[in-house]
């Protein structure tokens, strides 16, 4: 009966199409008078080319009405337009309201014809020669562009997703009012190089057609500047760095011209003339000889997160012709070394500034409509940082620089590449198209124009020109001649599997799996995607949000059969076709170790734990193999985030509330970190840093169910280098044991200030695993440990006080958490969250210092938050656990602000 009545809804809501409800309406672009300007176009306005059918050149003349069309945002897809404009009376996010939007009713999908995007702009009257350039940053999948109706460029000259293409409109142009016109034509990432979601989350219903990075309007003088460039060669000693600066000069005009390139990269002076003959297009260097521009003495070093600073240079050149200003050209850099090797056993081994480190990252996922969201960018970074990972690889959905300079910003480093399956792996017969003459156009103007996007920052890595598959020979050879061409200097890597090509050379990675439910002793197996090597992805596979998230993105029957039927198929675990569209593995599982559900809730309680458990233990095998004979060198979470609110494969969910699996990853990742072993059952302390640490102490404790102490160990005077895993205590059989029990781990400093801690609960019942069978996504489990005694503790009992304090734009939460000596048991994974407001809504983005917290009777801990300000008043925490009530504790607020 829902479907009908959902089916109804829309159909009334579109009937043979959309149904313009606008809420706001937007003023022309207004174009910068000056030379050396880029003005983004802010607003357009669509329509489905079905209800809008004059032509071209009849829509982008003046004064064209289009009272009926939708007003949308300057990078927004169709869908994501339509989204603005509410046109659907429904959350699409929510069960499967989605497949209603797929085919809306009879008439016919809305997505299957060619949409118009129509821009006004206005041009100030420019003194001397000037030029209008229409920049093109990617279209999906292609379009015709029309200016003050004139075409201007044809559908198969901009094509795919990541081609940049500057139009010269400068002839069809005028002082005053203009208009610009793209018919976008329909994307299917099967038949054009555009973006493809695979099993990820659902389809878009428009493919992600349209501009969707944007179209700037350019003016420039008769000579033009782009791709600024500036490669650092980094000294051994990190003493002194060199600077190779290029600049590409083009003439736009019908005669010669001479131009003056000057200007500063690194506060140093550079400066160059050139002649360019009509239409040449010149890359200037800054070089005399083969002696660089500039040399840097004791440079800056930018390092990644956890091992130095993240500094920034700034390279900014201008080109005057005739004395006047005619264009310029400006980018920011860091001065860096990256290389890698292939260990012994032929795993890639990246080494920045000639420190080899482990990469430990996750997988990029933008929203699915691409939705451009600058505040929740800035969010996920804050996320990332917090997490204590390094790294973020994006397999396809290759961002705009906001996301690189955030990168830049943070220390991430970024592995970016060409996605797996549909056009663009269509050689290994995933389901694309073959490829055209064409296609191969769009593939190379692809990778030059994202060389230039990503050369300059430091916090990029490398680019895969595979993902599941390296590329054929052909096209292998034209990514590699295109990257150098670009004068890439990074590793270019042949795919995310163990594949090599003639021009790349050997991968270097692994993609073994597992994808689905396996146990945290996996991790320290020596097969398949155990921590040894480069793992490209891997994870665990299932991820359950908290309560409140699955009840928002579930309807009452999904949420049903999320705890009853582990056999259902759910729409927010995978496409409808996918193996990972049921939750088998991860809820037999689930049963079989902590018992069977007993509801939604306790569903939810489980899976918080076994998350947590399951993503700390796959960082820390790969920390605790870092310096290993077979060393494990990079393991790549899948995935960091989801496109949507999904039921699988992140560490923090569409909606940003961090639950089990952020917390097991933030503790696995710590800068400096003790952590148990399930192979050896050694403990193992680790230092990301660079910094030595002298003096440490190392607490152990076992503990029974009931909090009782059956082994205890000091570990005094531990000397940690920088970059550094190793152990420090052998745990030995131990008698006695309940059926579970905790490992119970403390690191302090020398002068006694906590620096780690780290609580395990374990079972004497261990999970075997049935390798033998394993195939690409998932190793059988022939044996599940035992935690079902954890329902036994007995409800335990806590404090709470609670501070907030303003700290800028910020708020700063201070919460110390304790459970009296009285309390009858231990606190096992309590949970905190910050609500405020009438509602008692939930402050997000929250950067918790630690979370779902283990303690024992006698034992406290102070934790912080901290999440953007909107009024201290009626602050409270949250605080629920395992074996604890939820309850809300106010928060008193420290008067004025913290600096």
């Amino acid at each position: 009966m829902q479907r009908i009545v959902l089916a109804a809804v829309v159909a009334m809501g579109l009937g043979s199409g959309p149904v313009a409800m606008a809420r706001t309406t937007y003023a022309d672009t207004r174009v910068a008078a000056e030379a050396g300007t880029v003005s983004p176009i802010g607003h357009w306005q669509i329509q489905d080319i079905a209800k809008a059918q004059e032509d071209g050149a009849a829509i982008s003349a003046s004064g064209f009405a289009t009272k009926d069309w939708y007003p949308v945002t300057g990078r927004a897809t169709v869908m994501a337009g339509l989204l603005e404009n509410d046109v659907f009376k429904f959350d699409v996010f929510h069960s499967d309201n989605l497949r209603a939007v797929q085919v809306p009713d009879a008439s016919g999908n809305l997505f299957v014809t060619p949409w118009w995007y129509r821009a006004g702009f206005t041009l100030a009257k420019a003194a001397g020669t000037r030029h209008t350039l229409l920049r093109t940053r990617g279209i999906i999948a292609s379009a015709d562009l029309w200016v003050n109706g004139q075409k201007v460029a044809d559908h198969a000259d901009l094509a795919g997703a990541y081609p940049v293409h500057d139009i010269d409109v400068t002839h069809w142009v005028r002082a005053g009012a203009n208009a610009v016109a793209l018919k976008v034509y329909p994307g299917d990432p099967r038949m054009s190089l555009s973006i493809g979601w695979v099993d990820w989350n659902p389809t878009p219903p428009d493919n992600n057609m349209g501009p969707w990075r944007g179209v700037d309007v350019v003016q420039t003088g008769p000579v033009a500047l782009s791709a600024p460039y500036v490669a650092p060669t980094l000294s051994a000693d990190l003493g002194q760095a060199t600077l190779a600066v290029t600049v590409t000069a083009t003439n736009l005009d019908t005669v010669p011209h001479e131009t003056t390139v000057s200007g500063t990269v690194a506060d140093a002076p550079v400066r160059q003339t050139v002649r360019l003959a009509p239409g040449e297009a010149k890359v200037v260097s800054f070089a005399s000889g083969s002696t660089p521009a500039v040399t840097l003495d004791r440079p800056k070093v930018w390092w990644p997160i956890g091992m130095g600073e993240h500094p920034l240079y700034r390279m900014a050149v201008t080109a005057t012709v005739d004395g006047a200003l005619s264009d310029r050209a400006e980018t920011s850099f860091g001065v860096r070394r990256v290389e890698s090797t292939l260990t012994r056993q032929g795993y890639r081994q990246f080494i920045v500034n000639g420190q080899p480190l482990l990469i430990r990252g996750g997988g990029w996922a933008p929203d699915m409509f691409l939705r451009d969201d600058p505040a929740r960018m800035e969010a996920e970074f804050g996320y990332v940082a917090n997490l204590g990972i390094n790294a973020i690889r994006s397999e396809g959905k290759l961002e705009s620089d906001r996301f690189y300079d955030l990168a830049d910003r943070h220390g991430i480093l970024v592995l970016p590449g060409w996605e797996c399956c549909d056009k663009w792996e269509a050689a290994a017969k995933t389901g694309g198209e073959p490829w055209t003459d064409a296609d191969m156009r769009v593939a190379q103007a692809s990778m030059a124009s994202e060389a230039r996007l990503l050369r300059n920052h430091p916090s990029v890595i490398g680019f895969y020109i595979g993902s599941d598959h390296a590329p054929p020979p052909k096209l292998a050879k034209m990514y590699t001649d295109t990257l150098r061409a670009e004068g890439w200097s990074l590793p270019i890597i042949s795919a995310a599997v163990d594949e090599k090509t003639a021009e790349a050379g050997p991968s270097g990675m692994k993609m073994a799996g597992p994808y689905d439910w396996i146990p945290p002793s996996y991790w320290y197996a020596d097969k398949l995607g155990a921590a040894f090597g480069f793992d490209s992805e891997v994870s665990a596979g299932a991820v359950i949000p908290r309560l409140e998230d699955v009840q928002r993105m579930l309807s009452a029957q999904e949420q049903e059969a999320l705890w009853k039927y582990p056999e259902a198929r759910q729409y927010h675990a995978s496409a409808d076709w996918s193996t990972f569209a049921v939750l088998t593995p991860f809820d037999t599982a689930l049963a079989e170790r902590y018992g069977a559900p007993t509801g939604l809730a306790d569903y939810v309680a489980k899976a918080q734990l076994d998350n947590y458990d399951n993503v700390r233990a796959q960082f820390e095998a790969f920390n605790a193999r870092m310096g290993a004979a077979n060393p494990a060198t990079g393991v790549i979470y899948w995935m960091l985030n989801n496109a949507w609110p999904s039921l699988h494969w992140h560490l923090y969910d569409y909606y940003l509330n961090p639950a089990g699996a952020y917390y097991g990853a933030k503790k696995a990742n710590e800068p400096v970190h003790i952590q148990y072993s399930y192979d050896s059952r050694s403990i193992v302390v680790v230092n990301h840093t660079l910094d030595e640490r002298h003096g440490l102490r190392a607490s152990v404790k076992v503990r029974n169910l009931d909090g009782s102490v059956r082994y205890e160990k000091q570990v005094p005077r531990i000397e940690l280098p920088g970059n550094r895993a190793q152990p420090v205590l052998d745990l030995p059989p131990v008698a006695g044991l309940s059926p579970v029990y905790f490992v119970e781990l403390e690191l302090a400093a020398a002068d006694g200030k906590p620096v780690s801690r780290n609580v395990y609960w374990l079972s004497t019942r261990q999970d075997e695993l049935d390798w033998a069978t394993s195939n690409w996504y998932l190793t059988p489990v022939t044996q599940y440990g035992d935690f079902t005694a954890l329902a036994s503790l007995p409800k335990a009992t806590r404090e709470v006080h609670a501070s907030v304090a303003r700290e800028g734009a910020d708020e700063v939460a201070t919460v110390t958490l304790s459970i009296p000596s009285s309390s009858p048991s231990a606190a096992v994974q309590e949970h905190l969250a910050i609500r405020r407001g009438a509602k008692g809504e939930l402050a997000l983005p929250v950067r918790w210092s630690d979370n779902d917290v283990t303690l024992w009777p006698g034992e406290s801990v102070v934790l912080t938050a901290r999440y953007p300000a909107q009024g201290t008043a009626g602050t409270v925490v949250e605080v629920s656990g395992w074996n604890t009530p939820a309850e809300q504790v106010a928060a008193g607020v420290v008067r004025g602000t913290k600096h």
